[in-house]
């Protein structure tokens, strides 16, 4: 089972990571900058994994995906698709609710020039790994860039070479269950028209009509 929020909320497994939120807690009183707990319904269908909370985004609403750039792609795009009840996700009281799904990310705390190092991904993977564990079968787990791909992976000690990272991919998993792939959702991506809003329109859709 994974841990409670609570504790989650507690966690300084990773020295660096936590001197750096204690440092933004200072410089920004104002903000949650602690580790940021997975969004959405208990027992999900879709669950969306990400990188880690973005430094005026998550990190300061204590949200995934809450009030930064990335965010405003995801929520709408799964507005559109019956997956949320509102388009948009400005802060942590804002009515925002999921259907069907949950948002979390590989690592909970936002590390320095959003950067997590290898080794703070594997010691964040045990939290994945349980939150992936108590999926429904037949979940859909939907990748937004390759280091939440491998993630993904690690969490289920699957070989990463068996299932390369390519946008709108579909993996089928052990257990009924399918890995869909896309780049990340944020605004160098997104200006550099690297992911368009129809590409990741399309994934969104395909994934839907998955878990229909």
């Amino acid at each position: 089972m994974p841990l409670p929020e609570s504790a989650l909320l507690e966690c300084r497994q990773c020295t660096r990571l936590a001197q750096h939120l204690a440092e933004v807690r200072r410089d920004y009183p104002g903000y949650h900058a602690r580790p940021v707990a997975p969004f959405g319904v208990a027992a999900p269908k879709l669950l969306i994994v990400g990188l880690a909370p973005g430094m005026h985004g998550a990190n300061r609403t204590g949200r995934p995906f809450t009030g930064d750039y990335a965010g405003i792609l995801l929520y709408k795009t799964l507005y559109k698709h019956g997956l949320a009840n509102q388009p948009q996700g400005d802060s942590a009281n804002d009515g925002l609710r999921l259907k069907r799904c949950r948002i979390t990310n590989a690592v909970k705390c936002l590390p320095p020039q959003n950067k997590p190092l290898p080794a703070e991904i594997r010691q964040c993977n045990g939290y994945l790994r349980d939150e992936i564990a108590t999926l429904p079968k037949g979940a859909v787990l939907f990748a937004l860039g390759n280091i939440s791909h491998q993630a993904i992976l690690r969490a289920q000690a699957l070989k990463l070479k068996d299932f390369p990272f390519r946008h709108g991919a579909c993996h089928e998993l052990p257990g009924g269950r399918a890995l869909f792939d896309s780049y990340h959702c944020s605004r160098y991506n997104t200006n550099t028209r690297r992911l368009t809003e129809q590409m990741f329109d399309a994934v969104v859709a395909s994934i839907v009509r998955r878990i229909k």
